[in-house]
């Protein structure tokens, strides 16, 4: 792609869609910690814009107010037309890819 600096703009985009199929989002929260806050699929353009579907997202437990930042990862429920989890499927890893999300 850097070889020919003069591709529209619509072909870099779906250069970079085709490539790329997940969106992993890392804030710092107020413990200090690193955490895995969102994890998106990306499922397409939609005119000039890149079309994302969260996956999970990181749930604190609100209850929890010691030190250390606890919760759980969510799904709004889009899991089974997942791209991610029909590939898992087919090679007999979706209980893995399930159990690394619930750890």
């Amino acid at each position: 792609m850097m070889a020919n600096l003069n591709q529209p703009l619509d072909a870099i985009r779906r250069t970079i869609i085709s490539a790329v199929q997940l969106v992993v989002q890392v804030n710092r929260l107020r413990d200090g910690s690193r955490k895995i806050t969102s994890i998106c699929e990306i499922v397409g353009l939609e005119g000039d814009n890149v079309v994302m579907e969260e996956i999970f997202r990181f749930q604190p437990d609100e209850s929890a107010f010691d030190e250390k930042v606890h919760g759980n990862f969510v799904t709004q429920g889009i899991m089974q037309r997942s791209e991610l989890v029909k590939k898992a499927q087919f090679y007999g890893l979706h209980k893995e890819l399930m159990a690394a999300f619930r750890s």
